[in-house]
């Protein structure tokens, strides 16, 4: 009969009823593509860029070699690389603890005994007792839970979908740093640029005073003109200072993405090779590829697994545990004697362990997993509505960034020719200074939102880019667990 109920308990501890419900991915409502459009092409002639490496379609091999310093030696993606070891180790541990255990222990202990303890009293009136022991042991002991009611094999679903969703989150990191680093890098490009157009509009308005002197000293200007040129010259030197500020600043901020101390790479980024594109962004496949590309949402959809498996595992505390142990060991109070069938010394047991008188806190702790489990499905859905947000404002915002691209072009080619005949008209008399100022003004201002402009488009296509999930090898399919990084 002992035979026969061993016998069944293994065969339920090997066939693992499962207790609590099975995980079913939830199939959330989304629109078949974006509101705005499907496909972004700043340039007509450009093709879609793949998101895997979106860097790349900016033309750029300055930005191109800054991503490969960010992802190789940035600290904040080596932590998050860490982390994900220490949810491996732990998804690893789960699986383990549903395995029998073994173990190896063995011992020699060196004793004088006193004779006033209780055991002393009694053996010292024995003839031949020696004060003076020995005792060797050796022995290997095997344990085994079974797992009938499956909380063992909850816990580890809950740890493996934890894990993935590490793998996620590093995902997630390195989407953020791709675009951190590009926003900042467009930053310095956008700074630079300005700051050249500052300079050139400096040199201009110095010779445009220069001029203006030199009429006053022929009779033919005045103080008045003087001082107005004077003050242009000033108010377009005043705003370098500014633009150096931006400057230094995010090139600080790229050295330290990098790994680097400030300062280390800022001389390789120079103006006379900060040209650069604006890519093509496809957004064909529509909210739906969302599921697969955006880290977030993939750790979000694996934390709602990993909750689910955990209101199994908080139900089989309703159920008894049973487990199994073993013991083939030798003690001796002679070391000569210990490997003899004298000192041989087996046993095994059967445990039980039930929380019988305990229902009321197991009651909380269901319920306790169940809630867990509503807030991580309200999560899932709220991180999927607003990754959608955020490719909705990524495609305003880089829509109409190209659109006024296109106009402050226009006006800027006016702005010059205005410029030219102005000056060319002061210069025969036929018009004042005030208006050549006027002009030049305009033109400064136009030119400068140019630039600004250009950077600011480029930073929304990062923003695009970041928006659908780009910068990492995503999964083909949202079904596919999160791919291995490189």
């Amino acid at each position: 009969m002992r035979t026969k109920l061993l016998f069944a308990l293994l065969t339920l501890g090997m066939a693992g009823c499962t207790v609590g419900p099975d995980y079913v991915k939830p199939q959330l409502p989304t629109p078949r593509t974006f509101h705005e459009t499907t496909t972004l092409t700043p340039q007509a002639e450009a093709a879609p860029v793949p998101l895997d490496t979106w860097w790349t379609g900016f033309k750029d091999p300055e930005l191109v070699r800054i991503m490969d310093r960010v992802m190789a030696e940035n600290l904040d993606l080596a932590a998050s690389a860490a982390r994900v070891e220490q949810a491996r180790a732990a998804a690893q541990h789960a699986q383990a603890d549903r395995l029998p255990q073994g173990s190896l222990d063995g011992s020699i202990t060196r004793e004088h005994q006193s004779v006033l303890s209780p055991l002393g009293k009694i053996a010292s009136h024995s003839p031949g007792y020696d004060r003076n022991q020995t005792l060797a042991e050796i022995g290997a002991g095997a344990s085994w839970e079974l797992d009938l009611a499956g909380g063992l094999r909850r816990q580890a679903e809950a740890a493996d979908a934890e894990y993935q969703a590490a793998e996620a989150t590093h995902a997630g990191v390195r989407v953020s740093l791709a675009a951190e680093a590009a926003d900042a890098y467009f930053r310095v490009r956008g700074a630079q640029a300005r700051i050249a157009i500052a300079e050139d509009q400096i040199h201009n308005e110095q010779g445009l005073l220069d001029l203006v002197r030199l009429r006053k000293e022929h009779g033919l200007g005045t103080a008045r003109e003087t001082a107005q040129a004077e003050a242009l010259l000033l108010q377009a030197q005043a705003t370098v200072p500014p633009l150096k500020i931006e400057l230094e600043t995010q090139l600080n901020r790229l050295d330290v993405l990098m790994g680097a101390s400030p300062g280390t790479y800022a001389a390789e980024i120079t103006p006379e090779n900060g040209a650069f594109v604006v890519p093509a962004i496809d957004t064909a496949e529509g909210p739906a590829s969302l599921f697969r590309r955006r880290p977030d949402v993939i750790a979000a959809e694996r934390e709602l697994a990993a909750s689910n498996a955990q209101i199994g595992a908080a139900l089989s505390q309703y159920y008894p545990s049973f487990s199994l142990s073993a013991l083939l060991g030798f003690s001796s109070l002679s070391t000569g004697k210990l490997f003899t069938s004298s000192a041989f010394q087996p046993a095994a047991a059967l445990g039980l362990h039930w929380r019988l008188f305990d229902f009321g806190r197991v009651d909380a702790e269901v319920k306790g997993a169940k809630g867990a489990n509503a807030e991580a499905l309200a999560k899932y859905r709220g991180s999927i509505l607003r990754a959608t947000e955020d490719v909705e404002d990524a495609v305003v915002n880089l829509t109409q960034l190209d659109a006024r691209h296109a106009v402050l072009t226009d006006e800027v080619a006016a702005h010059v020719q205005a410029r030219d005949a102005a000056q060319d008209a002061y210069t025969g008399g036929a018009v004042s200074l005030i208006e050549v100022l006027d002009e030049d003004r305009q033109l400064l201002e136009a030119r400068d939102l140019l630039a600004l402009t250009h950077t600011d488009e480029a930073r929304a296509a990062v923003s695009a880019f970041r928006a659908l999930g780009g910068g990492w090898d995503a999964p083909q399919s949202s079904a596919e667990p999160v791919a291995s990084l490189h």
